[in-house]
């Protein structure tokens, strides 16, 4: 199996030697410091693994079902600890999808599914999220696009990129159109808990015993190095191929990411730390809003979820061409076009980040290319 590059992670790659003085797409929360957990952290724990469950610290494994308020539904055992969401996906499709399978992934998305599907063989269906209907799929869409072959739905829920999001009656219905020919439904869900309005959104885990939800500390704790995320599903074979393959890969957590992930959800810990992602999400979405309607080359669905949204541009060039241009000097800001998601007419514009993120700043610069450009 080759697996090419996506453009996302081209341009990702790029960035690292662009040394931009400022970043319009900042995607996860505020990172704390190592120095933030180490009274929590015993100077005398043994960093070998051997003793330990496949599945991860059972204490870890609990908070996220408790998190995902999954805790009546599903029992620990259902939870597999594993190296950020990517590879809880990676592990999920690659074991469930095979050659002259069907797939289907929403489009724009996590380019993740994409670029796997067609590395194995399987035949991946876009389900298209249209801008004109605020970038939400139609679900008469999806059941067309399902057939006897279709071996597994992969959605982004809360969407990654343009945060939109699935309430517990569409997902439902998306179940129940999946259940009619045994299909698996994946939702990444790496991005819930960081709903601007309304209460988190439902763990497909928690609806349907082939729905596997993925997450991780990433993106709502700002925890992306530490590489800990989650594969939830109650279909234990699921699991255990999960666990199978991890074995022949990576083989095993790692047992710090574990122990300082497992502090980090902690009841307290872990509201202190949503509610300051979301009150300095909230901050940056405003100020990001309110720019984006004064600027009448600019206009965007403003997320219901998550850091992340795509902004239209309403000009005569493209994402990447305005992201050559606005890294350059004297702007040196850094901006992620929409063509890592198919769709160059837009940027990728984040919240992310806090004060760190110089998210004025980063504004300041796109308003003066922009004032440039014409």
């Amino acid at each position: 199996m080759y697996i090419k590059i996506h453009r996302l992670f081209e341009l990702l790659l790029e960035s690292t030697s662009a040394q931009p003085e400022a970043v319009l797409g900042f995607s996860l929360a505020e990172s704390p410091t190592l120095g933030d957990y180490l009274a929590d952290l015993d100077p005398k724990l043994s960093l070998d693994w051997s003793g330990q469950s496949f599945n991860g610290l059972p204490e870890l494994r609990q908070h996220v079902l408790t998190h995902a308020h999954l805790s009546e539904v599903c029992h620990i055992d259902d939870v597999l600890i594993t190296a950020g969401t990517a590879e809880a996906n990676f592990m999920s499709i690659c074991q469930l999808v095979q050659l002259g399978d069907e797939m289907i992934v929403d489009v724009p998305g996590w380019p993740q599914p994409l670029v796997l599907g067609e590395a194995i063989g399987a035949h991946v269906k876009p389900l298209m999220r249209r801008e004109e209907n605020q970038w939400r799929f139609d679900l008469d869409d999806l059941a067309r696009l399902i057939s006897p072959r279709t071996k597994l739905i992969f959605l982004c829920n809360p969407n990654n990129p343009t945060g939109q999001i699935l309430r517990q009656a569409e997902l439902r219905e998306v179940v129940r159109l999946a259940e009619r020919v045994g299909a698996y439904v994946l939702c990444d869900e790496v991005y819930a808990g960081l709903e601007w309005q309304g209460p988190r959104v439902p763990s497909v885990a928690g609806l349907y015993e082939r729905g596997i939800s993925t997450g991780s500390v990433s993106k709502a704790l700002g925890l992306q190095g530490l590489r800990t995320g989650w594969l939830i599903c109650r279909d234990h074979k699921v699991v255990r191929d999960a666990i199978v393959m991890r074995e022949n890969s990576s083989e095993i957590m790692n047992v710090m990411g574990e122990i300082i992930a497992e502090i980090a959800m902690r009841p307290a810990r872990y509201a202190a730390a949503i509610a300051k992602a979301r009150a300095d999400g909230a901050q940056n979405l405003h100020l990001l809003d309110q720019f984006i309607q004064s600027r009448r080359e600019l206009s965007w669905e403003t997320p219901a979820a998550g850091l992340i949204g795509l902004c239209r541009l309403n000009l005569g060039m493209t994402g990447d061409e305005l992201g050559k241009r606005l890294l350059g000097a004297p702007y040196r800001t850094f901006s992620i076009p929409g063509s890592a998601y198919g769709f160059p007419q837009h940027i990728r514009l984040g919240v992310g980040g806090g004060q760190a993120a110089k998210l004025a700043q980063g504004l300041a610069q796109l308003a003066r290319c922009l004032d440039d450009i014409y």
